[in-house]
Formats: C-alpha cells, structure tokens, sequence
C-alpha cells in the first residue's frame, strides 16, 4: 500500500474500535463498567502529564480517571464519573512500532483501565489479560 493510501485511523475510528473490543470482553469485565465512560483522545492534558510525571506524552496509553469499585460508597456526597482515557496518538505510535494488532492494544489498554476501576492489581489484570487471550 502506497503512503498516499493509508489514512491513519482517527478519533472516531480508535472510538469505533475500543467499542467492538469492550462488547468481546468477558461478561464479567463488562458488566460491572457498563457506566464507565470511554473517551478518545489525542494526548492526555497538560494537567496529566505533570501528575503523571511523564517525559513525553507519548508515555501514556490510556488513563482510568475515577475512584474504584473497592473504594465506593453509597453513601459518597456526590457519585464520581469513571472514565477511561485511551490516547490515539500514543497508541498509534505503539501499534506502529510492535507491529500488534490494533484491536489487541486497544483491548488490552481497555483490560488495564477496567482493572483499574475494579482496584485490581497489575498481576491480576495480567491473568485476566491472558485469559481474554486464550479465547481469541
């Protein structure tokens, strides 16, 4: 394919995509972050970055913004929005430069961010990240 032909996937592309990947994941997964909004982005913010303390913005694939499921309560002032950050341009650098397959970054960046909100460890949300990998 020359250079001229290849559209780089855009925002709503990237949205489009994580969408089909959030309704493969397990019933599980799924279920209990129904709620959780999902947003594209091109970078994080400014304000990201510096919390962060990333070198570049490119650092950053996705981001869960929120206070997990073990850390709610009902009886909370005011419900906080979940949210789930995906960064289109570092995904795409990554995509370009692993060779995976972009459908697989952006479910195992929605997996991590899930995982999140559930308060589950990194080695937990491997297991289940291994787990959705064995049913493809």
């Amino acid at each position: 394919m020359s250079g001229a032909a290849f559209r780089s996937p855009s925002l709503a592309d990237l949205d489009r995509l994580a969408r089909q990947e959030f309704e493969r994941l397990p019933e599980v997964l799924a279920r209990p972050a129904r709620g959780v909004v999902i947003r594209i982005e091109d970078f994080p913010d400014r304000e990201t970055e510096e919390e962060m303390e990333l070198e570049s913005p490119f650092d950053l694939l996705g981001l869960y913004r929120g206070v997990d499921l073990l850390h709610k309560s009902v009886s909370d002032p005011l419900p906080s929005l979940d949210m789930i950050f995906l960064y289109r341009r570092p995904i795409l650098d990554y995509w370009c430069e692993s060779g995976e397959d972009l459908s697989a970054i952006l479910r195992h960046v929605l997996i991590h961010e899930i995982g999140h909100h559930f308060g589950f460890s990194d080695e937990a949300m491997a297991r289940i990240e291994e787990s959705v990998a064995d049913e493809d």
